[in-house]
Formats: C-alpha cells, structure tokens, sequence
C-alpha cells in the first residue's frame, strides 16, 4: 500500500488501541514508537484543451461514446462514478431560481449536496432519456467496465494522463469551478465537503486562473503604478 492508504488505516486502528490501553485490556501501546503522517498527494484533472479532445473523439464502439458521455457528466457536475450511478429522476428538481438541480446525499459521508445542471449535464440526460430499463437518470455501465474504458478511451483521445474516474471529479473543482471564479465555499457545498480544507486538497488553481487574476490586479492599480513609474 502507498503511504496514504497506510495512514488512512492506522488512524482508526490505533484509536482503538487508545482505547483498549485506557480500558485495561492492553498493558502498554505496541505502537508507540511508531509514526506515520498524511503525505499531500497532486490530484490529477484534464484542462479545457483535454476536456475538448476528449469531447471530439470519436469511436466505432457505442458503448465508448456513453462511457465517455458520463465521465464529461461527472466533470460537469463533480459527482463520483458511485452517485452518478445511483442518481435517479426524483433527485432532479426545479428550485427557486428556476433551473434544473440535482439534490442528493453523498454514499461516501452522507453529506447532502446540491448542484445546479449546466447544459452539459442537461444535455447528456437528454441525450439518454428512458435508456435506462430501470428507474436510473442514466444508463450507468458496472464501474470496471467504465473505469478500464477511460483510459483506453482518453488514450485514443490523445490525453497522456494517468484518467482515473476520479479525476472527472477533480476536473469539475480545478477546470470548471475554480479556474472560472466559483468560490471555494460554493464548491465544498457542491462536491459535498464537510469543510473547506477538503475542498483545498481536491482543487488546484490552474495557471490560466493565476494569470486572469493578475491581469485584473494589473488594471486596477494602473493608475497608481503609473504614478510611482513617473516619481521614480
């Protein structure tokens, strides 16, 4: 196991042993001398240029162009493969505002989260309305089927990257939230955090963001600049 699957293990396991000590059932701590911490890993997401051609592919098998369909859903709603499968027509409502959302709980913590569809995502469920044969939003392959098949797929698309399903998710918080000004806030309760500093581990700022935002910078202090420019 990598160092973080290690980590994620011995967290709970030795709370147990706390607890097996301070209920007198172990005499002493066989682990303390032993350590171990969190390393910050680099999660992986596909840029505008990737989504596109990913987007332009095209493939002799149809079940390819769904399997690819539903990894682009994911990365415009930052669901994982597990509540996109479970999704069903009850988890589509029109809220206040007027637009189409997606209400549903999170499997993995149970945290409810909220989405608003994007035309891509309303378009695909468009585009697979009643395939389904049972009462799914989508016709959802089983998960090995589709996690083998992105990579064959984002291959062929001419994408270099290691494309896990799970890097749809980190492509909605990094490419489609972040990089376009949606406040981390907004997207913890999108992608269904329990606080923000998960939201900061899953996305990253893209340098396209860092550069719009100095050039924002850079037209708002013009004037003060070219005052300094001029004194000096």
């Amino acid at each position: 196991h990598c160092n973080n699957t290690v980590w994620s293990y011995m967290m709970p396991f030795r709370k147990i042993i706390y607890m097996a000590v301070n209920n007198g059932l172990l005499q002493r701590d066989p682990f303390f001398a032993y350590s171990i911490t969190k390393e910050e890993t680099k999660r992986g997401f596909l840029t505008k240029e990737e989504i596109t051609l990913l987007i332009n592919g095209t493939f002799k098998k149809k079940s390819y162009e769904l399997i690819r369909d539903l990894f682009i859903f994911c990365s415009y709603t930052g669901l994982s493969w597990t509540d996109m499968a479970n999704l069903t027509e009850a988890n589509l409502q029109t809220s206040f505002d007027g637009h189409l959302w997606l209400n549903t709980n999170r499997q993995k913590t149970g945290v409810e989260t909220n989405i608003r569809l994007l035309d891509v995502a309303k378009h695909i469920i468009e585009k697979y309305d009643g395939m389904d044969k049972g009462d799914k939003l989508l016709p959802v392959p089983c998960y090995d089927n589709c996690k083998n098949s992105i990579k064959v797929i984002a291959k062929r698309c001419g994408i270099e990257k290691n494309v896990t399903w799970h890097v749809a998710r980190h492509t909605y918080a990094t490419t489609v939230c972040l990089s376009n000004d949606v406040p981390i806030e907004t997207l913890s309760k999108m992608l269904g955090h329990r606080s923000i500093r998960t939201t900061q581990i899953y996305a990253k700022i893209t340098a396209e963001k860092v550069s719009r935002d100095m050039e924002k910078l850079a037209q708002r202090i013009e004037q003060m600049e070219s005052f300094i420019c001029q004194a000096i």
